[in-house]
C-alpha cells in the first residue's frame, strides 16, 4: 500500500493569513502631565534660574537633599509644608510656586481636545440656608 502523499515535507500554518490588512490603531489620547512633574520642573528652573546647588537649597528649606532632588525630578509628591519650605529657600511663596506650576500645566494643555463631562451640568434650583 503506497500513500499517495509524497515524502516531502507540509507546511501547515498554525493561523491564516488576514483576509484583508488590518485597520491601524487610533494613536492614544496624549496623558495630561502629573502635577509632581510640574512642580519639580519649576523648582529646577527657579533653582537653576538663581544658579543655586541643590545642596544649598536644601540646606536653606532643611529638606534632605535626596528627598529634595527626588521632588524635582517627580518621583516624590511632596506635601504642602515641604513645597512651601522649598518655594521659601528659593524665595518665592507657596502661591507663586503652585500659580508657576499652574501656568506650566496650561501652557502643556492648551491644544488638548476637551471631553464633555459626563454628567450634564444642570443649574441648581433648590434654597440653601445658612446660619
Amino acid at each position: 500500500m503506497t500513500d499517495p502523499v509524497s515524502d516531502e515535507a507540509r507546511v501547515i500554518p498554525l493561523r491564516p493569513a488576514p483576509a484583508r490588512p488590518a485597520a491601524p490603531e487610533p494613536e492614544p489620547a496624549p496623558r495630561e502631565p502629573l502635577w509632581r512633574d510640574l512642580v519639580g520642573e519649576v523648582l529646577r528652573r527657579e533653582r537653576q534660574a538663581q544658579e543655586r546647588t541643590l545642596k544649598d537649597v536644601a540646606d536653606t528649606a532643611r529638606i534632605s537633599l535626596p528627598y529634595l532632588s527626588e521632588i524635582e525630578r517627580g518621583r516624590k509628591e511632596a506635601s504642602s509644608e515641604v513645597l512651601a519650605a522649598a518655594a521659601h529657600a528659593l524665595g518665592l511663596g507657596l502661591g507663586e510656586l503652585l500659580s508657576l506650576t499652574h501656568g506650566e500645566l496650561t501652557r502643556r494643555t492648551a491644544g488638548a481636545v476637551r471631553r464633555p463631562a459626563a454628567v450634564p451640568y444642570r443649574s441648581y434650583q433648590g434654597l440653601c440656608l445658612a446660619a
